[in-house]
């Protein structure tokens, strides 16, 4: 395998109407007034923009690249209105250039708000869907849509709940540990190439290109499909990266390597701190149980339970001396 930098962080693809509109149920539950409307349009923004002030005129603050909402409270409004004020005040709203317009509950589209789209092309969707619900879809979507990405050299695996991603330099037996604790129970997410998106939470969820999903290289044997061998239980379609593990070649010069776990190392990745360990692997040790124990000790001090720091104040308490790692 490759080096297990991580690669040039990745701009999100443009986001059109037509990519918006086909993501994963959304596809199913909006759909467009007229086929003859501009799909290829921009959306920019995660977030959807309410539209009941630039209805009454109210310009400022509009920005055309979000989606813009039409409830009923909206829809409403507009009723309100003879057929000449409300296309008007349409025509002053669709001048802006909006990527994309919903109208929510199901409610029939004034024949003057399908004209203005038309005339400009603007997509304009409706859906059964009340505001509030479709607005968490679309932002949903776009979150998915709009998080930064980047790609990393390693294996991420699902351990006791944890994601655990390995890195390492190539041949130093990543994909071999991931095969040891798959057979263990434990569950393959991506092997070689491990996709990264940071979700707004500030979460860094993995997974793998379609085209490697299930599949581990085994050097002396090839490309395996884990699924296919182990059942659809051993694998996973994504996983939330919890701790980095760098597995390093035994007696470097740099022996670099926790000896009592005092210290708190990170790893940033998209401005995402994660916990690191560097663990060094050699002939004869069983890396599974090794990484199987750094889950767990990972999952006990996310819970309070820090073993190193009890034992050093139990020791600071009957000798009065704190060791470090350097004493070790």
């Amino acid at each position: 395998m490759p080096n297990s930098r991580a690669k040039t962080e990745l701009p999100p693809e443009p986001v059109t109407v037509a990519h918006l509109l086909a993501h994963g149920d959304l596809a199913s539950s909006f759909s467009l007034i007229s086929p003859d409307l501009d799909l290829d349009r921009r959306i920019t923004h995660t977030r959807v923009q309410k539209s009941g002030l630039v209805l009454v005129g109210h310009m400022h603050g509009l920005v055309g690249t979000r989606v813009q909402m039409l409830g009923e409270t909206e829809m409403s409004f507009l009723g309100g209105l003879g057929s000449t004020e409300r296309r008007a005040r349409l025509s002053d709203w669709f001048r802006e250039g909006l990527s994309l317009v919903i109208v929510t509950r199901g409610i029939d589209v004034f024949p003057e708000l399908a004209d203005v789209a038309i005339a400009t092309r603007t997509p304009v969707a409706t859906t059964e869907l009340r505001s509030s619900k479709a607005i968490g879809a679309i932002q949903t979507a776009l979150d998915k849509i709009l998080a930064p990405e980047t790609q990393m050299h390693g294996v991420l695996v699902d351990v006791h709940g944890v994601g655990v991603l390995l890195t390492g330099p190539s041949g130093i037996g990543k994909s071999e540990c991931a095969l040891f604790l798959v057979e263990r129970g434990h569950r393959l997410v991506a092997d070689d190439q491990v996709v990264l998106t940071r979700l707004p939470q500030g979460q860094l969820w993995g997974t793998s290109p379609e085209l490697l999903r299930n599949h581990l290289e085994l050097r002396g044997i090839g490309i395996v499909n884990v699924r296919d061998l182990y059942g659809a239980a051993a694998v996973r379609e994504r996983k939330l990266v919890q701790l980095f593990v760098e597995l390093c070649p035994w007696g470097t010069d740099d022996d670099d390597y926790e000896r009592l776990g005092l210290q708190r190392r990170t790893r940033n990745v998209l401005d995402v701190p994660i916990p690191l360990l560097r663990i060094p692997v050699r002939p004869g040790r069983d890396m599974a149980v090794i990484l199987e124990v750094a889950a767990r000790n990972h999952l006990l001090q996310k819970a309070g339970h820090h073993a190193a720091k009890k034992f050093v104040e139990k020791l600071e308490a009957t000798l009065g001396v704190r060791p470090t790692d350097d004493d070790a």
